[in-house]
């Protein structure tokens, strides 16, 4: 993206995505790219080659059919007039993006406790965490709240922004399409393990940089609001790599950090615990308060890397 292009269009789609969220009246392109998922899985399945082969072959058709036909989409936007392409990359970009929803479902499982509701919070928490929410106590779906909005600063806000930085709006829904694969097909299950192995793969080389770009934006966000910049990158640095995913534990534990609070540790996927070690060791669990302070570090941590990859294009463009 160039840097005139990359000024208008990054700073208006995060304006879009924190006024608007993602409204349910809205067409949204995760949507249709899980429906792609959905349908042309079994006709992969059914190709005359492996299973870890038949994957990678979907996973690579869906996540170049999603860079081309909105390349395409642009060009032909941007063919009616500059200004409707212009505008097209920022409503496209903005769909790719998702603070201002995680921040909203994170605060409406924060109203759920402080209710007093946890049948509510459980179900709420239960929409946008994989593990099992039922068994969890008041505590447990504070941790897997808080953990969410950590965890998916990177693959839901600051990886999109990257590569629409890098590779235009086309690239942020590539790879808006590697990370629905990886959320619908990169699972560790007799279903999946051998032909989701690349969609799992995929996501993790994708997100590798972005992973490592948070934790500096973490810490100087953590500075600005907490005065705990240094012990969110201390934290993220001893601690990020105790996680079975090669990315997550690294915002995870710069928000442990950050906040302060005891992250990660056992927990129950699919019908089997998996005793997680935990990040910021040295703290306490984290208390319902820490559900919106959560949600206040991972807004300005947006907004910090916003800015850097603004400048970071203006430099190397």
């Amino acid at each position: 993206m160039d840097a005139v292009t990359a000024w208008i269009v990054i700073p208006f789609a995060l304006v879009l995505d924190m006024l608007l969220g993602d409204p349910r009246w809205l067409p949204h392109p995760v949507r249709l790219m899980g429906l792609a998922v959905s349908r042309l899985e079994e006709p992969f399945r059914r190709l005359p080659v492996g299973p870890v082969t038949a994957g990678a072959l979907f996973t690579g058709f869906l996540a170049a059919l999603a860079y081309v036909s909105s390349a395409f989409l642009l060009w032909l936007c941007a063919r009616v007039s500059p200004a409707f392409g212009t505008l097209a990359q920022i409503m496209l970009l903005y769909t790719c993006l998702a603070a201002r929803a995680l921040a909203r479902e994170a605060q409406g499982v924060e109203a759920a406790l402080k209710a007093e509701d946890l049948p509510l919070a459980r179900k709420r928490v239960g929409m946008i965490v994989s593990r099992n929410a039922a068994v969890l106590d008041a505590r447990g779906v504070t941790r897997a709240a808080v953990e969410t909005v950590a965890e998916n600063f990177v693959d839901g806000v600051l990886s999109p922004l990257v590569f629409a930085a890098v590779l235009g709006v086309p690239g942020a829904v590539a790879f808006k399409m590697a990370s629905t694969l990886d959320s619908m097909v990169g699972y560790r299950n007799a279903r999946y393990e051998k032909f989701g192995k690349a969609s799992a793969r995929l996501d993790d080389v994708l997100n590798f940089l972005p992973a490592r770009l948070s934790v500096p934006l973490i810490a100087l966000s953590a500075f600005f609001l907490f005065r705990s910049g240094k012990r969110a990158f201390a934290t993220a640095l001893m601690e990020g790599g105790n996680h079975k995913s090669p990315n997550a534990g690294l915002p995870e534990a710069a928000f442990a950090g950050a906040l302060g609070v005891r992250l990660n540790g056992p927990a129950e996927y699919h019908g089997m615990l998996e005793d997680k070690p935990y990040l910021g060791v040295r703290h306490a669990p984290p208390v319902i308060e820490d559900i919106s302070r959560a949600c206040r570090l991972m807004e300005i941590s947006t907004a910090a890397g916003a800015v850097f990859l603004l400048l970071a294009v203006h430099v190397f463009a």
